[in-house]
């Protein structure tokens, strides 16, 4: 069963518009206006035209940031995804961590990029829950009013190298240099971090599952579903993705389907600083990247419409 592990006031939430400026050696962003809550946020998200990709000014709704997790385990790395119900694109993907930065952290990106991680990626083991930490700073541990975490063993957080062009917030050029990108459809400035993730070896038979939020009777709610992990795994070889999707129980690798599956846009292509599509196709995503598919199991992800994509992950059918 669905357990409750947190509850929040999501009016507790404000961020900034955006002042972007672009060229084809850097970008920068400011802060533009007064804080907005979330619903304010999201009615900026609609799409804007620039149509130079690499040199621009524009007014942006947010600034988002996502981060490209590698969990190093057993001597091989893996690409971390989630699974999330877009409520405000209507359709289901998988996707990065992510979240949406605070007014308060706008300087600060990558200190939301690690609460993201606290919050949506759990690794859970025989003896109980992990801590996490990168570097010297330990990261939050939401839940721990409801989750057993273990005392003196933890994972680890550490950053990877960091994209070729700088992003500047102001005069301040940020720290582990994350790859930058405007998402044209939602009128955003989206930041990916590449960050690694490692076991420690007490952690036996580890499980991965994720955790979102929904707005429910006017709170942001919580659940823990161990049915319905909804975190999964593309194993990389030679640093480079393989067409595998899987998912980690209980130190068990399990084959996850792939039919009628889409990737969020920070997997479709990217022209200069800006990605136009709202989401890729698995399929096309693989051919992208010169990669074969595996053959697939009885199909657990179903896509109605191009326009409107549904998908239904349900990994309990693939054990």
């Amino acid at each position: 069963m669905p357990r409750i592990i947190s509850r929040k006031d999501p009016a507790t939430f404000k961020t900034l518009p955006l002042y972007v400026e672009a060229t084809p050696d850097g970008i920068a962003y400011q802060s533009l206006g007064r804080p907005l809550n979330f619903s304010e946020m999201l009615e900026r998200r609609k799409p804007v035209e620039l149509p130079d990709s690499q040199r621009f000014a524009v007014e942006l709704a947010n600034l988002g940031v996502s981060v490209r997790l590698t969990l190093h385990w057993q001597g091989r790395d893996y690409w971390l995804l989630v699974r999330q119900r877009r409520h405000d694109r209507g359709d289901v993907v998988l996707k990065l961590i992510s979240g949406y930065v605070p007014a308060h952290e706008l300087n600060l990106p990558l200190l939301t990029a690690l609460q993201e991680v606290a919050e949506e990626c759990l690794l859970e083991t025989s003896e109980g829950w992990l801590y996490g930490r990168f570097g010297d700073t330990w990261l939050p541990a939401p839940y721990e009013g409801a989750l057993k975490y273990r005392e003196n063993v933890h994972f680890r957080l550490s950053p990877l190298s960091g994209a070729t062009r700088p992003v500047q917030c102001g005069n301040l050029t940020l720290l582990e240099r994350p790859r930058a990108y405007v998402h044209v459809p939602t009128a955003s400035l989206q930041l990916v971090y590449d960050l690694r993730l490692d076991l420690p070896k007490e952690a036996r038979q580890p499980s991965l599952l994720h955790v979102d939020e929904h707005l429910e009777n006017g709170k942001l709610i919580a659940r823990l579903d161990h049915a319905r992990p909804d975190l999964y795994l593309i194993p990389l070889e030679g640093g480079r993705p393989t067409a595998e999707l899987l998912t980690l129980r209980q130190g068990q690798l399990i084959p996850a389907n792939t039919r009628g599956l889409w990737l969020a846009e920070s997997f479709a292509a990217q022209d200069g600083w800006l990605v136009r599509d709202e989401r890729i196709r698995w399929k096309d995503w693989l051919a992208l990247h010169n990669l074969t598919p595996k053959p697939s199991k009885p199909e657990l992800f179903n896509s109605h419409t191009d326009a409107s994509p549904s998908v239904r992950l349900d990994t309990a059918a693939a054990v």
